[in-house]
């Protein structure tokens, strides 16, 4: 494309900057896209949340000053008329929703291109909100198909798009999520101040991420009781969420407390995961889970549920992990062992990591948007 020598504006709009995958995901995705050359606008419908301090350098923030998603609309319609980006990328069910009728009330020759980070059919299926577990998936039914682009982080998540939200599958394009930065391997030399993590302890069971239905950690609770009638060994849980509770009960009922520890959110997780002996990911369903892209890049063996989507794609049908049946906490704790007795080689993990690099992902966006990545101006950086 040419853009006669002017450099094109994208947006990137989402609700805040609260703690999540999604959130790191789209941060790491405006980083690239300005490191590319690309200014890049990072739209928020208020300026709240723990990754507010994370945002690239380069990228503008425009804070929509609304209370609520639903509020945003006007003032998105308002910065669309005004500012006119060559692109929008949207996150999330709500507020692609949003995202799709301030287009059409705008109407301005802006890219919307939405993205879909979960399987829908499960996310929709456990959402506790009614207004998202029907009116949001009415809408989106509805209104997906007028997107510009459509992106799915996985073959899985776009497969299963294709059937929720009743869209041609040749409609939806996949790419991953830009998952390899510096700050990974920067940040995993940094100390972690725990005796557990100190040479000479027994090895470490890590999982990274929120307390939810979702993450089914449970069932690696579970698991690690059977493991720890076998071995010594400890299990640490980083994150923050709604079941805390009913797993530190689970724990209790275990006799576990000696051997678990949840710390709650942590971040950056890197140095946690780099010296674990295997990091575990016990999850009913997922979109695309970067954390096993940064556990491989890390060296760290995995042992992952074969869930929809994302885990046999990353470690492509267990050439680079094991893969265990969801909720089986037997096949789980029995993967486990065998991990920690036979660990993989681990710069092969590293090697497959790379799949997943910032620069490959960035390159695969600007085809989307039809923005040339070999323009004098464009230099993908590390």
């Amino acid at each position: 494309m040419n853009t006669g020598g002017k450099t094109p504006k994208v947006a990137i709009f989402l609700p805040s900057l609260d703690i999540g995958g999604v959130e790191r995901v789209m941060l790491n995705l405006a980083e690239g896209l300005n490191k590319a050359g690309i200014e890049v606008d990072l739209v928020l419908t208020r300026k709240v949340g723990e990754f507010v301090q994370k945002i690239p350098n380069g990228v503008q923030l425009v804070d929509l000053r609304s209370p609520r998603v639903l509020t945003s609309l006007l003032p998105l319609v308002h910065y669309l008329r005004k500012i006119k980006p060559k692109a929008l990328i949207v996150a999330k069910d709500y507020t692609n929703v949003v995202a799709l009728v301030a287009k059409m009330l705008s109407s301005v020759p802006t890219q919307l291109v939405i993205t879909i980070h979960t399987t829908p059919s499960k996310h929709f299926r456990y959402a506790k909100n009614f207004r998202e577990r029907v009116f949001i998936r009415l809408l989106a039914r509805k209104l997906y198909s007028r997107a510009d682009s459509i992106i799915a982080v996985s073959k899985g998540v776009a497969d299963d798009s294709a059937k929720f939200f009743r869209i041609p599958l040749n409609r939806i394009n996949i790419i991953h999520n830009p998952v390899l930065s510096e700050e990974i391997y920067s940040a995993a030399k940094e100390p972690v101040n725990h005796p557990w993590f100190l040479p000479g302890n027994p090895p470490i069971i890590l999982s990274v991420g929120r307390l939810t239905v979702a993450k089914d950690y449970g069932t690696l609770i579970k698991a690690f009781y059977k493991i720890r009638q076998q071995r010594q060994v400890r299990l640490v849980i980083l994150g923050d969420g709604e079941e805390k509770q009913e797993l530190l009960r689970l724990i209790r009922l275990l006799k576990l407390e000696n051997d678990v520890w949840l710390p709650g959110f942590v971040d950056p997780p890197y140095p946690y995961l780099a010296r674990a002996s295997v990091f575990v990911l016990s999850s009913i369903w997922e979109g695309f889970p970067t954390v096993i892209v940064e556990a491989l890049a890390l060296g760290v063996p995995v042992v992952s549920t074969n869930c929809p989507s994302g885990p046999n794609e990353i470690l492509d049908n267990g050439r680079f992990g094991v893969l265990v049946p969801v909720g089986d906490a037997e096949k789980l704790a029995n993967a486990i062992l065998r991990t920690l007795n036979n660990p993989p080689d681990p710069e092969r993990l590293k090697e497959r990591a790379k799949q997943f690099s910032i620069e490959n992902v960035i390159c695969k966006y600007l085809s989307i948007l039809g923005i040339s990545s070999d323009r004098n101006d464009i230099e993908l950086k590390n």
